[in-house]
């Protein structure tokens, strides 16, 4: 038997999104970008603020996505007025949601007369989940639909990943706030099924791996958004610079390591096959033939079974000329506009090279 014969690839377009708190709106202008190429999904990934907006791209109720994309994002924006420089514009958005929180996003639940080092969360996500109700059709989060959604979070007990795959379990609100409890700007842990879930970033920013495990069969073309950059050219000046940069360093896309293996294998598979071929054209004696069958057996397994292989990867990098460590907490108007503007000018750019 050819091994054409039982290695036909069928290929899956993925989309896979990073947390980052506001930062997620320079996602929403790459989907911006990506729809208006006619670039279609089979399957739609994220965590943390990704999983949310994966969760409107594939579940829109309107199924127009990236227009519900982008009027979620205008939503949950704040008017900081006076507007100020950008810095201090994004500093005064910062605080503002430290204090009162956002009314679409989070409220806070903390209390002058209880130290909020006493509590084990400071505010809590049920504005979110009202909020995507008005954004996503959930019947379109279940088995049966397409785009696929794929989102992780944490579970903070047993410190594993927990990934909701809406072609095994219905998805709903409780699901995507689940993959968003940030417990560094004390967001609320969300209970689902008996666990206790925070934000899946803690175990992976980029959540690409869940992907091919979940889906391991198909073989995947990937788009990827990356919200923190991986190059600074400068060293920190100060100890907050420091801490952005740490930050950057955490969350920054590591996939690397999937996609180098992934490219191994890949040659591998066609070594294996061309070797294959070539010894099922010669002729052999009984003894060879009886050994040839049953490594042939086994040759069929690894071709069959070898899990999903990344075909390509079309990574877009969110770049920065202002570093400031509480840039991810600047709901303000004129910086969600900009990050929206970002993300499709710098996708326009990546599709138009390929």
């Amino acid at each position: 038997m050819q091994i054409k014969d039982i290695y036909k690839p069928e290929f899956e377009t993925v989309l896979v999104m990073q947390g980052g708190g506001s930062l997620g709106a320079y996602e929403c202008g790459v989907y911006k970008a990506l729809e208006k190429r006619g670039i279609k999904f089979d399957v739609v990934s994220g965590t943390s603020i990704g999983a949310v907006n994966a969760g409107i791209i594939a579940g829109s109720k309107s199924s127009n996505p990236a227009k519900d994309l982008e009027d979620f994002w205008l939503h949950i924006s704040e008017n900081v007025t006076p507007p100020f420089s950008d810095v201090f514009r994004s500093m005064t958005a910062a605080a503002l949601s430290a204090f009162y929180g956002n009314p679409n996003m989070f409220q806070p639940l903390w209390s002058p007369l209880v130290p909020p080092a006493s509590m084990p969360y400071l505010y809590d996500l049920a504005p979110l989940k009202k909020t995507l109700s008005d954004y996503i059709d959930f019947s379109r989060l279940a088995p049966g639909t397409s785009p696929r959604l794929i989102v992780t979070s944490t579970d903070i007990k047993t410190s594993e990943s927990v990934v909701f795959d809406s072609h095994k379990a219905q998805i709903t609100a409780d699901h995507l706030a689940a993959c968003a409890g940030f417990p560094f700007y004390g967001i609320a842990w969300t209970k689902v099924d008996g666990r206790y879930l925070w934000d899946g970033s803690l175990m992976s920013n980029t959540p690409l791996r869940e992907v091919i495990h979940a889906s391991p069969k198909c073989d995947k073309r990937v788009y990827l958004v990356n919200l923190f950059p991986a190059r600074q050219d400068s060293l920190p000046e100060n100890l907050l610079d420091s801490l952005h940069r740490a930050r950057d360093i955490m969350y920054t896309d590591k996939t690397h390591h999937n996609i180098r293996m992934s490219k191994t294998i890949k040659r591998y598979l066609t070594l294996l096959k061309e070797m294959h071929d070539m010894l099922s054209n010669i002729p052999l004696d009984d003894e060879m033939k009886e050994r040839f069958m049953r490594i042939e057996q086994e040759y069929h397994k690894v071709a069959t079974v070898r899990g999903a292989i990344i075909d390509q990867v079309v990574k877009i990098e969110r770049r920065e000329d202002v570093h400031f460590i509480f840039e991810d907490a600047d709901f303000s108007v004129p910086t969600i506009k900009r990050l929206i503007r970002q993300g499709e000018d710098d996708a326009e750019k990546v599709l138009s090279a390929l």
